[in-house]
């Protein structure tokens, strides 16, 4: 019951964007032949801005990622960084995706505050530039850190010998270099205009309408979008996606090559409860999205409405739960990420839980007394 009714709630919020998909156009804008200052939508694009799906669902949806997201990468960076002292390439990796996640997150309240003003942004377009490019940062750096992160773990299973330190310099070295990957392929969001001044309703958008200067000829006014996202749809995107699948296919024979069934059962639960996780964050965040992308620019380069715009808008909105379903990711990969969150929610010092450790692996626990005994032969029972 758990289960079905989040999954209950996404095909209902699925149908409620595809209903209206059916019923708008695309958001393509003409500037008013009265005032060049202005944009004219066609009727069906100005009941999409006014209508539920961008007024109420996507600003609910986004309270939810906010309430959620924040706290969760919150505890996930303080953990990486304070309580968890032996660092190890899976923590660096796992620690920049949850930094990555944070800082798009902080951005939040702009985008809630811009839909529940009926998709009105009264922030300049400087503020609109940096939420769009925080977005698409966020959606592209969590896909290349989960690639990383899924190589690492291969990489863990196949080479368990491999020198740590070693591993670890390389860590940061790919680290830095995602980041400024990052940085680079964002500054194009830079360049162009993010927000839209319409006639009719008397709004400003941020990165909801494309301005079309020439209909005859509309491929000069969406160029660099369209180049744009079809190269991170195309390389970012689906570059990562097949090294992702490669590393899981050889992690899966890997453990099933492991001598130890015991161990290598352990492993393979694990490696089959991240792959699933993985899953659904790429099925329900990344897929849809990026394929939208590319569906909507290859359309508006042809001066082509998009039916399918309100999915389009919804797929982004739903590309920001990654914020939510990361942590889920850090779970199930670090066992000592598990029990430092326990330890820091019942404020357990990183000293006191280094003395349990040392304290309990100095004992033998007898199965016939149900307790432990120290090798002074001191008897301590394991009851709470």
């Amino acid at each position: 019951m758990d289960v079905i009714s989040p999954l209950s709630l996404l095909l209902l919020f699925q149908f409620v964007c595809a209903s209206y998909a059916i019923e708008g156009r695309g958001f393509l804008g003409h500037l008013d032949p009265e005032d060049s200052q202005q944009v004219v939508l066609d009727q069906a694009a100005i009941a999409t801005l006014k209508s539920d799906l961008t007024t109420v669902f996507i600003p609910i949806l986004y309270i939810i990622v906010f309430v959620v997201g924040l706290p969760a990468n919150g505890m996930a960076i303080y953990v990486f960084m304070f309580r968890i002292k032996k660092k190890h390439p899976s923590s660096i990796y796992m620690a920049n995706l949850a930094l990555a996640d944070l800082l798009f997150v902080i951005w939040i309240p702009l985008k809630i505050a811009y839909h529940f003003n009926g998709n009105n942004w009264i922030y300049g377009e400087p503020l609109c530039k940096v939420l769009v490019g925080f977005f698409y940062g966020n959606m592209y750096c969590s896909i290349l850190f989960i690639a990383c992160l899924s190589v690492q773990r291969y990489w863990v299973v196949a080479h368990p010998l491999s020198h740590q330190r070693k591993n670890n310099k390389v860590a940061i070295a790919v680290c830095v270099a995602v980041w400024a990957f990052i940085w680079l392929t964002t500054t194009p969001l830079y360049l162009y205009e993010q927000t839209a001044k319409l006639k009719d309703p008397n709004i400003t958008t941020c990165h909801d309408v494309n301005i079309i200067k020439d209909p005859l000829n509309p491929f000069p006014s969406v160029q660099l979008p369209f180049y744009y996202f079809i190269f991170m749809g195309l390389v970012v995107f689906l570059v990562p996606c097949v090294v992702i699948i490669i590393a899981y296919i050889m992690l899966l024979r890997a453990l099933g090559n492991c001598m130890d069934d015991n161990a290598a059962a352990k492993n393979r639960h694990k490696a089959v409860v991240l792959i699933v996780v993985v899953l659904v964050t790429f099925v329900v965040c990344f897929i849809p999205s990026n394929i939208m992308l590319v569906v909507h620019y290859s359309l508006l380069k042809d001066g082509l409405p998009n039916n399918g715009y309100s999915f389009y808008i919804s797929t982004l909105c739903l590309a920001s739960l990654n914020s939510c379903l990361d942590p889920f990711i850090y779970y199930f990969v670090s066992e000592d990420f598990r029990n430092h969150v326990k330890n820091t929610f019942l404020c357990r010092s990183s000293r006191t839980v280094e003395r349990m450790r040392v304290s309990f692996s100095s004992m033998k626990y007898s199965r016939k007394s149900k307790s432990y005994v120290s090798s002074s032969g001191t008897t301590q029972t394991s009851s709470c």
